[in-house]
């Protein structure tokens, strides 16, 4: 039997967020959310998320025969086959072999499929937004750290457990500095959110010319990588500078995944990519500049369409797909 409503839901370190996706248009179509309280325990939890879900079909008014199934992203490692966490980092208890499909499916009489959170949006982003109609793709989404995924022939890439796509932990400079993933010079300690911000923070405590203490108020604190690239739009040449450092490395970082994959566009999300063409052209002039044995003219650096919603919507793919990799 052909669903045309399931449900994609993010299990976020502060938020749990639901969204009922109509699989015809791949669209959202009515959001739920709840905050994780994750200090609570994964039982707890677990029954917040499926309260969540619950809510979200009951007050859309859609009755759960209409209902393929249920997608959930996490962030961390999870066992795929066996529907378990099996370690995450940014929640209490780390969540160790917690059977979460199995425990949601007992509340919901659903089927539950997991799915990390960022390969989740690089399913959505190929499947419905900015990747759509290309057979390989890579998309890097760069937030407080940088995760990744990867589309070959159409297909999610999930090897060695699902962890195979992990693009922000592309090493661009072996010498560099240390990763929250425990090795060194990982493209996220260079371009992330925490990193750009750093980087101006530095600045304006070395006195240099720059606008970014003045935006901020001289208030370190307020000083984020959207503040920084309000400077570069009017033109402050620091901050400029740090825009094309983080898109440089970012461009070294892409460089070394295409010349493997061979991607026809790469996605480029999260918070961070709201700085727009600050970020999109320093990769762009990057991958033209150092690409050499592949045709840069064949690969498009596009920014996502999908939003906030990539997630949920990827998640609502991978819940008709039965969890399974296969072509749309």
């Amino acid at each position: 039997m052909e669903y045309q409503f399931y449900v994609g839901c993010d299990l976020g370190g502060t938020n749990i967020k639901a969204g009922l996706v109509d699989m015809s248009t791949g669209k959202v179509v009515a959001t739920k959310s709840a905050p994780t309280l994750s200090h609570e325990g994964p039982e707890k939890v677990i029954k917040r998320i499926g309260k969540t879900i619950q809510k979200l079909v009951n007050e859309n008014h859609h009755s759960w025969d209409d209902i393929g199934g249920v997608g959930v992203s996490a962030p961390g490692r999870l066992d795929l086959d066996k529907g378990e966490t099996v370690f995450m980092t940014n929640l209490p208890t780390h969540w160790i072999n917690i059977p979460l499909a199995a425990k949601l499916e007992a509340i919901l009489n659903k089927p539950v499929f997991l799915l990390n959170d960022v390969r989740a949006i690089t399913y959505g982003e190929w499947a419905f937004g900015a990747g759509r109609g290309v057979d390989c793709m890579l998309c890097f989404a760069i937030g407080t750290g940088i995760g990744g995924g990867v589309v070959i022939n159409n297909q999610l890439v999930l090897n060695q457990g699902g962890t195979a796509g992990e693009l922000g932990h592309i090493v661009i400079d072996v010498n560099g500095p240390p990763c929250g993933c425990g090795n060194h010079g990982c493209v996220e300690t260079y371009a992330s959110g925490p990193s750009i911000a750093a980087l101006g923070i530095k600045r304006v405590v070395q006195g240099q010319a720059t606008a970014i203490g003045e935006l901020a108020g001289y208030d370190l604190n307020k000083i984020t990588p959207y503040l920084i690239a309000k400077a570069a739009e009017a033109g402050d040449a620091i901050a400029l500078e740090i825009w094309e450092n983080a898109g440089e490395a970012m461009g070294v970082a892409i460089l070394n995944a295409a010349l493997v994959v061979g991607p026809k566009k790469v996605v480029v999300t999260g918070g961070v990519a709201a700085a727009g063409d600050l970020l999109l052209n320093p990769i762009r002039r990057t991958l033209k500049e150092r690409m050499i044995v592949m045709p840069t003219d064949q690969i498009e650096i596009v920014p996502g369409e999908l939003g906030e919603e990539a997630g949920m919507i990827g998640m609502a793919v991978w819940a008709s797909k039965g969890g399974r990799l296969s072509n749309l």
